[in-house]
């Protein structure tokens, strides 16, 4: 049997909850996604389990035969390695975000006034700047890159840290910022660590040329830095260990390459792809046929559903999926009997939560003998007519593993 190449399109927090009986991608024009629906088989998902509402990292994890529970760490090692950070096993990683904040006395007395301080985007010297905080009194380096905006990962590499440590993020506008605290003795050190960190950053910040920059015209400043979803670097075989296959990953967020990275991806740059929606999708899909060429399974990660999911945004939503589609449209050249393509998302982001949820998520999988149903259309409100029925995350990838001849009998 020859073995066929995969194709994963994972359009992030697509599907929502009904208002007034519609939904964005239901009431979006997507003759294209449509026709992909009608020449293939669908069903609906549950990436990691029903009810369960997933991260985009757990998601992603379990849609490539991953099982979250055993190998997810948190997300700051995965924002981490996104951002270019050569992790080691051992070390405690965080994401953060820059932000605003205001008051009198230590960074522990003052409060957040602004989590994403302004969605800053000029953290270049910021960054540079954090990097050259000592804490060699502890035997520990940090190390701070930037990620996508206001967005950043910290990682502390040294002996006895610890990941059972609390977040410094009170993730809510109006409270102080939280001083990190040790959830078990053997993490006193890494709080003691982390909370000098987070004096010294804001030392650094409150007088940083770019902030005061920032502050002479009228623009918030990111004189904070707040840490959040720590997690202990541990080694995590990589995809073509486990499955013997050839991965590339597309994607514009940082979390996303991060998750490719760890898991031994080719995490392929590819020019004005930005992980929001003035992301260049004509490049990200022509991108995707080549790297078929070159490897076994490719993943195109889709970020702007999402965003707009989070912002509320019905019509920005809709409009976007439009966009989508039509730039999908290349993908109809594909050889279906050589290659299968799924399209899919890794979690809900309805609009009117702005925030994940466990509603499950339409899945197509074209490919050559694959038993096509009666769903004509690309559509959550449909999708549970086909003949996948309702899946799991792990269950599409065996399906898509046994369909491209790329997995072996069990029993004899």
């Amino acid at each position: 049997m020859s073995l066929k190449k995969i194709l994963f399109i994972v359009i992030d927090g697509i599907s929502d909850r009904l208002i007034d009986n519609k939904t964005p991608l239901d009431s979006a024009r997507t003759p294209n996604l449509d026709y992909f629906a009608k020449i293939g088989i669908n069903g609906i998902m549950d990436t990691i389990a029903p009810g369960v509402r997933p991260g985009s990292d757990t998601a992603h994890l379990a849609l490539l035969g991953y099982n979250p529970h055993e190998c997810y760490s948190g997300r700051g090692p995965i924002e981490a390695a996104g951002s270019g950070i050569e992790l080691k096993e051992g070390d405690v990683a965080f994401r953060a975000n820059f932000g605003t904040v205001e008051g009198e006395g230590s960074i522990f007395d003052k409060v957040v006034v602004d989590r994403r301080a302004g969605r800053i985007d000029e953290t270049d010297e910021l960054v540079k700047a954090l990097n050259k905080i000592d804490l060699s009194e502890f035997g520990v380096k940090v190390m701070v890159r930037r990620g996508t905006g206001h967005r950043a990962a910290v990682v502390f590499r040294g002996e006895g840290l610890s990941d059972r440590v609390t977040d410094t993020d009170p993730k809510k506008i109006g409270s102080k910022v939280k001083m990190c605290k040790a959830l078990d003795e053997n993490a006193e050190k890494t709080a003691r660590i982390i909370n000098k960190f987070m004096e010294e950053a804001h030392r650094i910040l409150e007088n940083h040329p770019v902030n005061l920059e920032r502050e002479k015209n009228g623009l918030l400043k990111g004189n904070a830095i707040l840490l959040r979803g720590g997690g202990m670097v541990k080694k995590v075989e990589s995809f073509e260990e486990r499955f013997g296959l050839k991965l590339a990953f597309i994607a514009g967020t940082t979390l996303i390459k991060g998750i490719g990275k760890i898991i031994g991806a080719d995490v392929l740059e590819v020019e004005g792809v930005t992980g929001n929606k003035h992301t260049n999708l004509k490049n990200k899909f022509n991108a995707a046929l080549e790297a078929l060429n070159t490897h076994d399974f490719v993943l195109v990660h889709i970020k702007a559903t999402d965003e707009l999911g989070h912002d509320g945004d019905f019509e920005g939503k809709k409009s976007f999926i439009e966009k989508i589609d039509q730039e999908i449209a290349v993908l109809r050249e594909l050889d279906f009997t050589e290659i299968c393509l799924v399209i899919t998302a890794d979690h809900s982001t309805p609009i009117n939560v702005k925030d994940h949820t466990a509603d499950p998520v339409p899945v197509i999988v074209v490919h050559e003998g694959v038993r096509t149903d009666e769903v004509d259309r690309f559509s959550e409100l449909v999708a549970y007519r086909g003949g996948l029925c309702r899946i799991r995350g792990i269950d599409l990838f065996n399906i898509v593993l046994d369909l491209t001849n790329n997995t072996s009998k069990f029993g004899a």
